[in-house]
């Protein structure tokens, strides 16, 4: 029985998102900017020259931005032997869970609330049920920010104190950050556990679990970050594959995203090599006729919010090079799909993810183009190549 494998590489867009001035990111075009940086010697902090991603390049990397985005590809000028195209998204949010649950099928039906860019930015009622959980007199925060800088503004208060950093983004999220030893992992952990239903309940997609490390000026935050998202508002790829009595399993946050739902095996890591280390282990071990849904986060967390241009192309460099010996390792029959959930633009302004097309680079099937499609089809294909029932509005592009 044939297998697939659906690997987001999270945030990595390719601009050309016809919808995105709404968001204010037009022009916004996170592959795109990267090669251009590259390609001119902005980007040599660690590596130089163009960007080097001859693997996925063969897939119809390249091939792909240009469709997006008419961008130019200087280093990324491969003769595409996969299939390939690019993805357009339909939910109203450049979210986690908007592109991976729009990926698996389900478009979300309703719109997400973000909390205002004020400062305080959350409403009285919903500090006071924070602090009730948590048993502190206040928060810290109460803001729109970025992980690091508000730790480091609140870090010396917070171990003071005892009080949580409690921040929000662009995005539909409540992000909580604590000291491990401080405060407590566990009890950061329950307290996000125990205010996510209120959110929820908000349409508020995700409570974020941000725990650190270390004193100010010296602190660090660490892999056990953990994410409490709202559940899918109908059955997904996961569930369709595991309804058909197939085995799934799930590569770093996907448990998180899909809030275990068809999902039979977790596999974690404390980094995108450790989660590679487990796609490898799964090309050679998955069962026949199973499904692997792999997320990599650290495009996103690690480069494209703090706005490292260098890093993120060394990351994707690194990526590239492992991703041939993975397909390398693939069975015949097997299919692997490359994609991204949204954006990140790290040339953009701002420190928020960025509304764009993405690519849609398969391996194991006939080659060729199919052009722009919905971020849906991804789900029917695979439905397909599987041989399982799809129950979603997508259209195979196989």
């Amino acid at each position: 029985m044939p297998r697939a494998f659906l690997i987001v590489m999270d945030s990595v867009g390719c601009g050309g998102a016809p919808d995105a001035a709404a968001f204010g990111d037009e022009g916004s075009n996170t592959l795109g900017h990267i090669v251009s940086a590259c390609a001119t010697g902005l980007a040599e902090s660690g590596r130089s020259g163009p960007l080097h991603m001859p693997n996925l390049d063969r897939l119809g990397l390249g091939a792909a931005i240009r469709l997006a985005s008419g961008s130019a590809t200087p280093g990324l000028s491969a003769v595409a032997t996969g299939r390939w195209g690019a993805a357009t998204e339909v939910s109203k949010g450049k979210d986690t869970p908007s592109g991976h649950w729009e990926l698996a099928g389900v478009p979300v039906p309703w719109d997400w609330t973000y909390f205002p860019d004020t400062i305080p930015a959350f409403p009285p009622d919903l500090v006071a049920l924070v602090c009730k959980l948590a048993g502190t007199d206040g928060i810290l925060g109460n803001c729109h920010a970025s992980g690091v800088p508000i730790i480091e503004r609140h870090c010396a208060e917070h171990l003071r104190t005892g009080w949580p950093i409690c921040y929000t983004s662009a995005d539909s999220v409540f992000q909580i950050a604590a000291h491990e030893e401080a405060f407590g992992l566990e009890r950061l952990l329950q307290l996000c556990q125990d205010l996510a239903p209120a959110l929820h309940a908000m349409k508020v997609g995700r409570v974020i679990a941000r725990p650190f490390t270390g004193s100010p000026g010296n602190f660090k935050r660490t892999p056990n970050r953990h994410d409490y998202a709202i559940a899918p508002p109908a059955p997904t790829l996961l569930d369709w594959v595991a309804v058909a009595g197939r085995a799934t399993h799930a590569i770093g946050k996907i448990g998180d995203i899909f809030s275990m739902r068809g999902i039979g095996a977790l596999h974690k890591g404390k980094s995108d090599a450790d989660l590679f280390d487990h796609l490898d282990r799964l090309a050679r071990e998955a069962e026949p006729g199973s499904l692997t849904f792999a997320n990599f986060v650290e495009f996103d967390t690690l480069y494209g919010h703090p706005r490292d241009v260098s890093g993120y192309a060394r990351a994707l460099e690194w990526f590239d090079s492992r991703a041939g010996a993975f397909l390398a390792a693939l069975r015949p029959g097997d299919l692997a799909v490359f994609t991204a959930d949204h954006g990140n633009d790290p040339t953009w302004r701002g420190t928020e993810h960025t509304r764009e097309r993405v690519p849609v680079l398969c391996a194991g099937v006939d080659p060729g183009q199919i052009g722009h499609r919905a971020f849906v089809d991804v789900s029917t294909s695979i439905a397909a190549h599987l041989g399982v029932p799809s129950h979603g509005p997508g259209k195979s592009f196989l």
